[in-house]
């Protein structure tokens, strides 16, 4: 992979691509897949006139070739809330915290390999500012890699974690709403066509009700609702989550559940009639992000409540025409768990860490040292009372992939060879036991894509 520059760009494009106004024809696959890693690496890291033009290159050629960013929208709430779908899957959403490209290379050739469809890539509000990927960049990352393992469909990028600040919002609602909004819009601006809004951090379990609990949750829920309906691309309905239990704290009920509901679409019949509401629904089961790392660095077992993904779930179908409960934080769980997902109908589930685990088991130790340094260093403030150092460490080290960006992508092959087959036997194993092997042809009877064309970067 190497850096160019805006006329290096054309020069290395112009045996593969015939560059038009706000589209390109493809003249040569083959020779696209020969120049796509120069380009992902530009989009990444080259100066901004090259950057821009790299990202439109990219986005413009998937479009070309029917790698379509789409709303899993009419899948949840068609397919799935209705119990239409010939056999139920769990769909894993992924976020990718480093090394971008590559590991989402894995995740495609999984994909062609077993014909999957029902796959989600993902990056939440606060891992765009410690990785150091803004959404146009990350949905370059996941257009290259779809490219370059021969993908075709319709490709889910989502916003995970639209998380409102609770002290933030304590001081100035308007403000913080404000902030959660320009994230959004710049999200959808770069054709991530799911969004899952998080206000769970502003419910109050002082209050007496139930609904009383849920209110800053379920009013800025439909605000945001509301708003994506008037900025979304016209033909596309965005895919909105919404959260009910803050993960790590106290495990969701039902009750809880049609409270927020209840709530909810009171409030966003505000906003005018018809509106669609949200595709499906966060809950607390007992996992925690990223696992709870023991002292020894180990990380310890959790007690997961099925019962709850089951119960909402159904609620959320039967009641609502919602695709179901959605498990955060899981990628820490056994292995011997995850089957479990689809037997009661959970209809998404949030990987993340043990991604981003696998990549530093395989570091090399002098790399894996200057990171570690790094972190007692800078971010010692966070270095909680009773902590050991691995527990320190296991809790920071996501926040090294911004910082050493351009050192992890540039990590030389024998590195990357033996931890991206680790990263693609994970991804294969989650893949089969979340049941989304078989799963193209039922995303295809359900997502229609849209092509949003844009004019190339002067």
């Amino acid at each position: 992979m190497r850096e160019l520059s805006y006329q290096q760009l054309i020069d290395t494009v112009k045996d593969a691509l015939e560059i038009k106004e706000d589209r390109v024809s493809v003249k040569d696959e083959a020779k696209v897949k020969e120049v796509i890693d120069d380009l992902i690496y530009t989009a990444v890291f080259g100066e901004e006139k090259a950057k821009e033009l790299a990202r439109w290159l990219i986005r413009a050629t998937a479009l070309e070739l029917g790698i379509v960013p789409s709303s899993i929208h009419d899948l949840y709430t068609k397919g799935m809330a209705k119990e239409e779908i010939p056999f139920w899957f769990t769909v894993p959403a992924m976020n990718i915290r480093g090394m971008t490209y590559d590991v989402m290379r894995q995740i495609f050739q999984v994909a062609v390999e077993n014909n999957a469809g029902a796959f989600i890539l993902e990056i939440a509000k606060s891992e765009i500012g410690y990785t150091d990927q803004r959404p146009a960049e990350y949905t370059a990352c996941v257009l290259a890699a779809a490219i370059k393992e021969g993908f075709r469909g319709p490709v889910f990028i989502q916003g995970d974690h639209f998380q409102f600040n609770a002290k933030s919002y304590a001081e100035d609602p308007e403000a913080e709403l404000e902030r959660i909004k320009a994230l959004t819009k710049e999200a959808i601006e770069a054709d991530f066509y799911n969004i899952d809004i998080d206000p769970s951090t502003l419910v109050d379990y002082s209050k007496p009700t139930l609904k009383e609990q849920q209110y800053h949750n379920y009013i800025n829920t439909a605000k945001m609702t509301a708003y994506i309906r008037e900025i979304e691309p016209e033909g596309i309905t965005v895919s909105v989550g919404g959260e009910i239990g803050h993960i790590g704290g106290k495990n969701s009920t039902p009750e809880e559940f049609e409270a927020f509901m209840e709530g909810y679409l009171e409030e966003l019949k505000k906003f005018g009639e018809n509106i669609p509401h949200i595709s499906k629904i966060s809950v607390q089961t007992g996992t925690e992000h990223g696992g709870i790392p023991l002292p020894d660095g180990r990380v310890a077992k959790v007690k997961l409540d099925f019962s709850v993904l089951e119960k909402i779930g159904e609620v959320a179908r039967r009641k609502y025409s919602m695709a179901g409960a959605v498990q955060h934080g899981a990628s820490t769980l056994p292995d011997e768990l995850f089957h479990k997902f689809p037997e009661v109908k959970t209809a998404e589930i949030h990987l993340a860490t043990g991604f981003q685990n696998i990549i530093y088991d395989h570091l090399p130790e002098d790399f894996k040292n200057e990171i570690y340094n790094w972190l007692k260093t800078e971010l010692k403030n966070e270095w909680k009372e009773g902590w050991t150092e691995q527990q320190f460490i296991y809790k920071t080290r996501k926040k090294a992939f911004g910082k050493f960006k351009r050192e992890f992508w540039d990590l030389p092959e024998e590195v990357k060879a033996p931890m991206m087959k680790a990263l693609k036997e994970k991804f294969r194993f989650l893949f089969e036991q979340l049941k989304v092997f078989n799963t193209k042809e039922i995303v295809e009877k359900y997502i229609k894509p849209v092509k949003v064309y844009k004019t190339k970067p002067e």
